[in-house]
């Protein structure tokens, strides 16, 4: 089992579709945490096998952007002048390796020139 911390930069960006205009951009480092396991098991001298498995998460967030300026109320924005983007990042990873331990049996290396 393990445990830590997670961060994660985050970037949100408001475009016009037709045009390829950006309306705003958002930008910002969140923080979560992180727990896991695996097993591991080695199968020949030097080598070894595992398998993990790790669950990242964020808390939920909500962050409400007005639309400010010649935006709100004109030909972009007829009606809305803020809108409220709801967001969660959850991260369910799995991940399978090959290892080869370097002087697993504590052997002392010899440099041979």
């Amino acid at each position: 089992m393990k445990g830590g911390a997670a961060v994660a930069n985050q970037n949100w960006t408001l475009f016009n579709n037709a045009t390829g205009v950006g309306f705003f951009s958002a930008d910002r480092t969140r923080w979560g945490g992180t727990i896991g396991t695996g097993i591991e098991y080695g199968f020949a001298p030097s080598w070894s096998v595992a398998l993990e498995y790790d669950y990242l998460w964020r808390v939920s967030n909500s962050n409400t952007y007005l639309v400010t300026g010649a935006l709100a109320g004109g030909a972009l924005f007829p009606v809305v002048n803020s809108f409220t983007a709801n967001t969660r990042s959850d991260v369910n990873m799995i991940t399978a390796r090959i290892n080869y331990h370097f002087n697993a049996f504590g052997a002392p290396v010899a440099a041979r020139y």
